[in-house]
């Protein structure tokens, strides 16, 4: 016997093999608190709060530094299951962790990304609508809202227009954690489609009389679109996800429904939404965010999971690398102390909330290669402007690096801690010059709905 052999393979920490089944909450707490155990030095398992019900909101984070931001290591997420009848989500990420952990160390490409990235993976959002399912169906299940019969991917604050409902804890929970972390990058993973959904999912009211022009008579297509000032970045990340997946990039996979050219859609093309959790991401986090919709069932048998791994295995992996797009740094004073709260903004893409640095004074903004004009404003002094050029080649999963030295003393104590200027209400709303599209009328909302299930 090869008794070193031996030894050396009782030291490796070992995982349980992962099966290609459906794990119900009690399975999927035993994995993950294994995985945390097993790689404590690349992992960290906690619960952002808890479901109705009272069960606990998952996340495991994999990095090599996993219990604390690192400055200049971007935060990226990808959060599954937020309609609890939309399963197979839920089982790629836990899929997506075991091919992390046992990867780091042995393939270059995920030991690279997990030394420069912390990756924050919640399986799922509605664990309470997960366990009520119970006849499983391709298009809806009991189980799709959360306990309370809310569907969480209404349930967030609107730009647009009033959300007036009740904050469930799912929710709560969700707007919590967006608060304790720098995101930069995140995908929601949903079913009943195949596509990858870029925002705005809501838009601007318009009169009739304009609706007219936007409606093709011969097909019943409703041509507006609700554009972000990162537009350009949004089709970027929704391409690369859908072009590596086999299925997704064919667009007309799923029969009887809209065909999305190369397995892309602006959310609100599709068809408006309100009070979606991708557009929260973006106006009040800070966090480019899409929603990748995965299967064209909502629940399909268990024996079809392998398949869903593999043609998304690589999309998920390259989605990732995304965080490392565009510019970051940090904005210092002229003593070289860090400023936090300070308006950092690409010249010609303000955001309706303004983008700011964070505590330790960083910013990341995620671009395509290209020249661009950065302002950075504090409060009582001029703004100062910078001009970065994003390489065509990426920087080894890294942004470009630029620090701003600004030629003043910061007097931190003037400069607020929280973010003033972004009260969660219609941000949007008395803005008629926003280029943002419009809102169809109930009527032509209602022809394009003939051509779609709820995302």
């Amino acid at each position: 016997m090869d008794f070193p052999c031996l030894w050396l393979g009782l030291l490796l920490p070992l995982v349980a093999a992962l099966d290609f089944n459906y794990h119900r909450q009690e399975g999927m707490e035993a994995f993950l608190k294994t995985v945390a155990q097993n790689y404590s030095s690349v992992t960290h398992l906690h619960s952002i709060g808890k479901s109705v019900k009272g069960r606990n909101l998952w996340v495991l984070v994999v990095g090599r530094f996993p219990k604390e931001h690192r400055i200049g290591i971007p935060e990226f997420k990808y959060v599954a299951n937020m309609h609890g009848d939309e399963t197979v989500g839920r089982e790629l990420l836990l899929h997506l962790i075991d091919y992390l952990v046992t990867s780091d160390g042995k393939d270059p490409e995920i030991t690279n990304l997990i030394n420069s990235t912390r990756i924050h993976i919640m399986p799922s959002m509605n664990p309470d609508g997960f366990e009520a399912v119970k006849k499983p169906d391709c298009y809806y299940s009991i189980g799709r809202e959360n306990y309370n019969q809310y569907d969480l991917n209404r349930n967030f604050p609107d730009a647009f227009e009033y959300n007036n409902v009740s904050r469930q804890p799912e929710t709560v929970a969700v707007m919590k954690w967006l608060k304790t972390e720098t995101f930069v990058l995140s995908a929601n993973l949903h079913g009943g489609a195949l596509v990858a959904s870029y925002p705005f999912d809501n838009g601007v009211q318009v009169s009739l009389k304009v609706l007219v022009h936007l409606l093709n008579a011969a097909t019943g297509a409703l041509y507006s679109r609700s554009l972000t000032p990162d537009d350009d970045v949004f089709q970027y990340l929704a391409h690369t996800y859908a072009s590596r997946n086999p299925n997704m990039k064919k667009g007309d996979e799923c029969k009887n429904k809209m065909n999305f050219p190369n397995g892309v859609t602006n959310g609100y093309s599709w068809y408006p939404l309100q009070g979606g959790m991708q557009d929260y991401n973006y106006i009040w986090a800070q966090c480019f965010e899409i929603t990748l919709e995965l299967s064209c069932c909502k629940y399909p048998r268990e024996e079809k999971l392998p398949s869903f791994w593999n043609n998304n295995k690589a999309s998920l992996i390259e989605y990732i690398k995304q965080v490392h797009l565009g510019v970051k740094g940090q904005v210092f004073d002229q003593n070289g102390n860090p400023l936090p709260n300070v308006i950092v903004e690409v010249q010609d893409r303000k955001h309706i909330c303004p983008y700011r640095t964070n505590k330790y004074g960083e910013y990341y903004l995620l671009l395509l290669p290209g020249s661009y004009i950065i302002n950075v404003t504090v409060p009582g002094h001029d703004p100062h402007i910078t001009k970065v050029i994003i390489p065509e080649k990426s920087q080894n999963f890294s942004a470009l690096k630029k620090d701003i030295l600004l030629p003043f003393q910061g007097q931190l104590d003037s400069i607020p801690v929280s973010n003033p200027s972004c009260p969660m209400i219609p941000l949007y709303r008395n803005l008629p010059d926003h280029s943002a599209a419009t809102k169809p009328s109930l009527f032509l909302f209602l022809v394009s709905l003939l051509h779609i299930f709820f995302k």
